[in-house]
């Protein structure tokens, strides 16, 4: 019997190779596969709208009367931001309520850093929470709250060195009868 020499490159004969076959795995494997990217492609969607919406508001009535655009230098010297750093957290359970009052209180120049949940959801009314020796700061986001700083159940003392923020904002289930939140809602959302 003759011996037949190997192939180096290739030492399997193609005629000898089994073909697999498909089945019900490869479907199941396809389904995966098409379930986890329309998952990765909310997720995406989801997450740029979250983080493209905010900024500062342009009023376009004052824009049209003039024969050039602003320049944001020109436009922050009007509207400059405040040296106010807050987290906002939901203490009343509405789902984006954070966000949305992270969007007022920009309108009012203030530097939201951080928005959440709260330890709970049942605080019934919002508290501003002093973190810092930095009184003028507390009185600037109770009057765009129209909240009286002398009221000890709405504005409290409660310093947190350990905290990089100089207020925390506590909404309640009251917000929605805070006037001027109110009127941002009514006219944003």
């Amino acid at each position: 019997m003759p011996h037949k020499k190997k192939n180096k490159l290739f030492p399997f004969s193609p005629a000898k190779r089994k073909k697999k076959k498909s089945g019900n795995g490869d479907t199941l494997l396809n389904s995966a596969i098409a379930v986890l990217s329309l998952v990765l492609v909310a997720f995406i969607i989801s997450f740029s709208n979250r983080y493209t919406r905010g900024g500062l508001e342009i009023d376009s009535a004052s824009l049209n009367n003039q024969t050039q655009p602003m320049l944001a230098t020109q436009y922050y010297e009007l509207n400059p931001i405040q040296d106010i750093e807050i987290e906002i957290l939901n203490g009343c359970g509405e789902t984006g309520l954070a966000a949305k009052l992270s969007d007022f209180l920009r309108s009012h120049q203030i530097d939201v850093v951080r928005s959440g949940n709260a330890d709970h959801f049942e605080y019934p009314s919002t508290i501003i929470i002093q973190r810092n020796e930095k009184v003028e700061n507390v009185r600037k986001v109770a009057a765009a709250f129209n909240i009286d700083i002398t009221d000890e159940n709405k504005v409290l003392v409660v310093p947190d060195e350990n905290l990089d923020v100089d207020i925390t904002l506590i909404v309640g289930k009251d917000y929605s009868s805070i006037k001027p939140v109110a009127e941002f809602l009514k006219s944003r959302y």
